[in-house]
């Protein structure tokens, strides 16, 4: 049995704070929102987040960042990803030599294009900060729905020991090494989702979603591999999967954000309307930045970008990116140029 904190109490961190409690561990669930805190304790339920699932009254709930951090073997970090920077300067002062971070959010910080686990290195440098991402929307991991996912660390054994943790009959859990293509799958999929939505919205059907689909990952995988990625990650769970359930789920916030900005919505009032954090919104830009910098074509991100910023129409955008110049689907197939 394990002691774990998850910091961060909405859908996704209370669905695993389930989850690990199920799992046998001593779980804290932790939240900077002290009426959130009062909430969750009176009713024992995230009623507007995971309505119908009941957290066990062994869990504790706490505003306490001390209390949450001070006897932990590991934290997760499940705040949206627009907070991770200033949450992991609050938890900084308690964070032990070599203590594990388990970061479960997906994005990427615009200003400074640094991934989350960065941003946790940068912040808490005596961390021993990993990353877990995959197909996981938190309605399903609550309800005991089977899931899998994938986890990444710096060392072997600290991945393993997570997956260890994590593991249970209803959430299967793999490993791998590349922090950095996980982490780059489960954040540009959102904005992959956007354009999905938008496309729904828009009326059209499913050869539309599935050229988009494709074809974002083969921008991702562009890019990963040029800021120094495996390819494989994108073809596993943190790539295709996680872009496939984000595209096509009625969970998906950002599909649905992009939905709406299909009938007319602005960016704005769709993300009012879904009334959570819309990370795809704040990995736009800072996609378009990644892939100006390492010099690789985005079309999809490009267009979601004047969607979200310039007020370019959607039908517009999909117009567009079925006009671009004619394009081979792979450069790395070559042609057998042997005459017969």
């Amino acid at each position: 049995m394990a002691k774990v904190s998850v910091m961060g109490a909405g859908g996704w961190g209370t669905a695993l704070a389930i989850l690990l409690h199920n799992n046998g561990h001593e779980v804290m669930l932790w939240s900077a929102l002290g009426d959130e805190v009062n909430l969750l304790r009176e009713k024992r339920e995230n009623a507007s987040k995971l309505p119908g699932v009941k957290i066990p009254e062994e869990i504790v709930i706490t505003e306490d960042t001390e209390m949450a951090m001070k006897e932990p073997d590991v934290a997760v970090l499940a705040v949206p990803s627009p907070f991770t920077r200033s949450t992991s300067k609050r938890l900084n002062p308690y964070v032990k030599e070599g203590q594990i971070i388990v970061n479960v959010a997906k994005g990427i910080e615009e200003k400074t294009l640094m991934t989350l686990s960065e941003i946790i290195e940068q912040e808490i440098p005596q961390a021993n900060v990993c990353v877990l991402s995959g197909p996981s929307h938190a309605e399903e991991v609550g309800r005991g729905l089977p899931t899998s996912c994938v986890v990444s660390a710096r060392k072997k054994e600290t991945a393993e020991y997570i997956q260890e943790i994590f593991m249970s009959p209803v959430f299967r859990v793999y490993t791998t090494p590349d922090i950095l293509g996980v982490e780059l799958g489960g954040s540009l999929k959102n904005v992959i989702a956007l354009a999905a939505g938008t496309a729904d919205g828009l009326g059209y059907g499913d050869n539309t979603k599935a050229a988009l689909i494709t074809r974002g990952i083969a921008e991702i995988t562009r890019l990963g591999m040029k800021m120094g990625a495996r390819p494989e990650t994108f073809a596993g769970l943190s790539g295709i999967g996680d872009l496939i359930v984000t595209c096509a789920s009625v969970h998906s916030r950002n599909r649905r954000a992009g939905y709406l900005m299909g009938k007319g919505y602005t960016m704005q009032e769709a993300m009012d309307e879904v009334k959570m954090v819309v990370e795809g919104v704040y990995s736009a830009k800072a996609a378009k930045e990644l892939s100006e910098k390492y010099e690789v074509e985005m079309p999809i991100v490009d267009e979601v970008n004047k969607i979200l910023f310039e007020n370019k129409p959607a039908s517009e955008a999909v117009i567009d990116l079925m006009l671009r110049d004619k394009k081979v689907e792979s450069s790395l197939l070559p042609w057998d140029e042997t005459e017969i």
